[in-house]
């Protein structure tokens, strides 16, 4: 019989080719991880939903496999945004400090914070984030907490993340049919940053890679605050598929060559090493060159990161950050990966590990397959209230029956 768990959170990372899920608790300092799910998906592409029924079957599955693992009922969870549709802006908000001795308070805080979202967006967009960088207090720059300063003119100078309202829609509605309400939607890279970043690597300088299947999501940080964050439409199956046409072979027999044959650099090949697709697919016949399946996984490579590497031109910080770059995701299991990195960012470079200790179920935090949906669980400990629904985005409608709870209580 599945049990409720009072101080339970969930993050549920709603991916382009799988859903993640991860179930934790955080008492006495410590987070300990009590199960995770996982289920193939199809229904997104490029990080948005284009099979509403599939997305559903596939988050739902997830969710059933968390729960079995955990025994714990699952009803509510912080949610990962993802998606090519995804936009960031810096703005800036300002008020005049409402006391009459001039102290700044929470409520001033709020209110210049709340200022910032007045940015001019279409029709069809909204806003996911507002992130304050910095305050601004009579001119005073570089102010990290106002509360309890004294001035005239509060500013701040923030990130804007904007999401596409149907595309949000869309992604809310599949996880409330799945049977569970939700806490809050999050930036995929913030709740990352949680999880595979330290405070020492924020405020030096660093950027966070999410390598995903259909996209790839970038957040750098700096002084310890969030400066720039962008989405890239290329992902680790756009290296598949460049295989598959390229060998003039399936899909499948790709994604098996790009896994266990496939380098990011052909020099670390040999010229002579071929492999028989016999032996990978009883299907396939002849041979191809491993030296020739690199070249073909190095040209998207460099595409990708010469992209991140514009972005980074863009805010002045090309090859400018102490801490490097910190890699994740799917993608991030390429062999050499981190060389070519290195090579094309002129930056250090990582595969992201937990920055942090947990307890409990610990075997899997470190794969990247599950690295969102476990940072998420620490986003909902650290910035939101299990428990209370708070959605950051509007309009997305009043919550479906939740029949799927009902028969739960009633089912072993």
């Amino acid at each position: 019989m599945v049990k409720r768990f009072k101080n339970l959170v969930v993050g549920l990372d709603i991916g382009s080719t799988k859903v993640a899920c991860c179930l934790g608790t955080h008492e006495e300092g410590m987070t300990e991880i009590l199960g995770y799910g996982f289920a193939p998906c199809f229904g997104l592409r490029r990080g948005i939903v284009v099979d509403i029924e599939e997305t559903v079957s596939a988050i739902s599955a997830a969710l059933e496999d968390a729960e079995r693992m955990s025994g714990f009922l699952i009803d509510n969870a912080f949610v990962g945004v993802g998606g090519a549709h995804i936009t960031s802006e810096n703005s800036k908000g300002v008020v005049a400090v409402s006391k009459a001795d001039g102290e700044i308070s929470e409520e001033d805080v709020k209110r210049a914070v709340e200022a910032a979202r007045t940015v001019s967006l279409p029709p069809n967009r909204e806003i996911l984030h507002v992130v304050p960088k910095t305050f601004i207090i009579d001119g005073q720059e570089g102010i990290k907490d106002p509360i309890g300063m004294s001035g005239v003119r509060l500013e701040v100078e923030a990130h804007v993340i904007g999401v596409a309202t149907g595309a949000i829609k869309n992604l809310t509605k599949c996880v409330y049919q799945s049977g569970i309400t939700i806490n809050e939607l999050c930036f995929g890279p913030l709740a990352l940053s949680k999880l595979l970043l330290s405070r020492k690597q924020k405020e030096l300088g660093v950027i966070l890679i999410d390598f995903g299947a259909g996209t790839t999501s970038m957040a750098v940080f700096e002084e310890g605050d969030l400066i720039h964050s962008a989405v890239l439409p290329i992902g680790s199956a756009h290296i598949t598929n460049d295989v598959a046409i390229g060998l003039r072979t399936s899909l499948d027999v790709a994604e098996k060559l790009k896994k266990e044959h496939g380098y990011c650099d052909p020099s670390q090949v040999a010229e002579k090493e071929s492999l028989d697709l016999s032996k990978i697919d009883k299907n396939e016949e002849g041979e191809v060159s491993k030296k020739y399946i690199a070249e073909i996984i190095e040209a998207r490579i460099s595409e990708l990161f010469q992209l991140i590497k514009e972005e980074l031109r863009k805010i002045d910080r090309d090859g400018m950050l102490p801490a490097g770059a910190v890699i994740t995701g799917a993608g991030s299991k390429l062999h050499g990966l981190v060389d070519v990195v290195k090579e094309i960012l002129k930056l250090p470079a990582q595969i992201g590990l937990p920055a942090i200790e947990f307890s409990g179920m610990v075997d899997k935090v470190d794969d990247p397959v599950y690295a969102q949906a476990v940072g998420l669980v620490l986003w909902g400990i650290e910035e939101g209230k299990s428990g209370y629904p708070k959605i950051s985005v509007s309009s997305i409608g009043s919550l479906p029956k939740k029949i799927k709870e009902f028969f739960k209580q009633y089912l072993p």
